[in-house]
């Protein structure tokens, strides 16, 4: 069974987040962390992988230091890494993104491709989905298990308050919740062995069936009118009331903004 994840590099939020003048992301000036869904997503093809014995190919799409998450992935375990990086690709948006995924992917064979539902930069949940519509295959969406049987994958997909069972043949794709799992610590042996081992570097010319005008700036037709990091809420009206005027005026306020 051949298993491939595609995960990305995202700025660590925790560290702030630094914008280039024309509002896209400076990547290079922030301290990034593998994308929490698909870290999750890794895992699941982890395990697979320890019950099935399954390969796992780990793909990115990003600036050359993206290369450190794909060594992450193969400290965890996965098999080989593939990093899909040239200037042409910059500053893609969802749909030149799954463009550019979906055109590496098509050089590679796999029964099942997992990616995170969302990334955190971004929080579209577009390029897992957009991606299995370029290579015309099923998706399942939403995962919070995943299991094999036989040439299907049923993966319960959480919808509100419920989920549904879903049951596909492969080749899938599936987009994976952080809370699919616990993702596993790389070991020291893992960690030795990753940073010796060969990452795969393609570009514009290894993309498989994929036009020139759907790629990087110019191929993406969302673009950012304005973006900024988080803004500091202020402190609030603060009263001191005793409890019986703090519930009037709690009341008074939540009428006041048509709560109740």
């Amino acid at each position: 069974m051949k298993i491939v994840v595609c995960i990305k590099q995202v700025p660590d939020t925790k560290g702030g987040v630094k914008f280039k003048d024309d509002g896209t992301l400076d990547r290079g000036a922030m301290l990034a962390i593998m994308n929490p869904d698909d870290k999750a997503g890794l895992e699941a093809a982890l395990r697979i992988k320890d019950e099935y014995g399954a390969e796992v190919t780990v793909i990115t799409m990003g600036m050359p230091k993206a290369e450190d998450v794909l060594r992450e992935a193969l400290a965890m375990g996965a098999d080989k890494g593939i990093l899909v990086t040239d200037r042409v690709l910059g500053g893609a948006d969802t749909w030149a993104t799954s463009q550019t995924l979906a055109g590496a992917i098509r050089n590679l064979d796999y029964d099942l491709i997992i990616t995170g539902r969302q990334a955190i930069d971004g929080d579209t949940a577009q390029v897992g989905p957009q991606i299995s519509e370029h290579l015309n295959i099923p998706v399942i969406s939403y995962a919070q298990n995943i299991k094999i049987d036989g040439d299907s994958v049923i993966v319960e997909r959480q919808y509100d308050d419920r989920y549904h069972v879903l049951k596909a043949k492969m080749p899938c794709l599936v987009t994976a919740l952080a809370e699919l799992n616990e993702p596993r610590y790389m070991t020291p042996g893992g960690i030795f062995d990753a940073l010796q081992a060969e990452i795969t570097v393609w570009g514009r010319a290894n993309l498989v069936d994929v036009d020139d005008s759907n790629l990087g700036l110019k191929g993406s037709p969302t673009q950012i009118a304005k973006a900024s990091d988080k803004v500091r809420k202020g402190a609030g009206e603060k009263v001191n009331l005793d409890p019986t005027e703090s519930v009037d005026y709690i009341v008074g306020k939540l009428k006041e903004k048509h709560v109740i």
